[in-house]
């Protein structure tokens, strides 16, 4: 299998690059190697999704911004062969859209999305995070970021080894 890392992001209101935290989870020979977490800054201190994530303006007023913590990030995915998200159309707009707002160059790797991986997998035809996560018997602390990517990694692992192309 080859090394990939599940990321996820929370978001603090609709923009694409209002990111108030990040997480990924590298895997290298089917196994969690390593895990990344941290809280951002936004540009813009109005939260409108702290209802889901829990996270506010001042839990992190005082972090980095994207552009502050994004070298750390990109070493941390350097290694990675692709990356991997549950619905990850979002997570790379996301990234897409942090990486321009802070005029640093996005990762050109392919993503995974373990949404579909999950479907074709094992045929589920609901396969938000909580369902797979409860199909495959993965704990779970939905919208905490860090939790979310360890959750996206092991679903891919699963994935491959139940024969699933990644």
């Amino acid at each position: 299998m080859a090394a990939f890392a599940a990321i996820d992001f929370e978001t603090a209101d609709y923009g694409p690059d209002s990111a108030c935290a990040v997480a990924a989870v590298l895997v290298r020979d089917g196994r969690i190697a390593d895990r990344f977490c941290e809280r951002i800054r936004p540009p813009r201190s109005d939260f409108v999704f702290t209802y889901i994530h829990g996270i506010t303006w001042d839990d992190v007023e005082n972090s980095r911004t994207f552009r502050e913590m994004w070298p750390g990030l990109a070493l941390f995915l350097r290694v990675a062969d692709f990356l991997a998200a549950h619905n990850a159309p979002f997570d790379r707009g996301v990234l897409r859209a942090c990486c321009a707002a802070a005029n640093v160059p996005a990762p050109r790797k392919r993503f995974v999305c373990t949404v579909r991986l999950a479907r074709a997998t094992w045929g589920l035809t609901r396969a938000n995070l909580p369902t797979v996560c409860r199909h495959l018997g993965i704990p779970l602390n939905h919208h905490d970021a860090l939790s979310d990517a360890e959750a996206c990694a092991r679903i891919a692992i699963e994935a491959a080894r139940a024969g699933a192309a990644l």
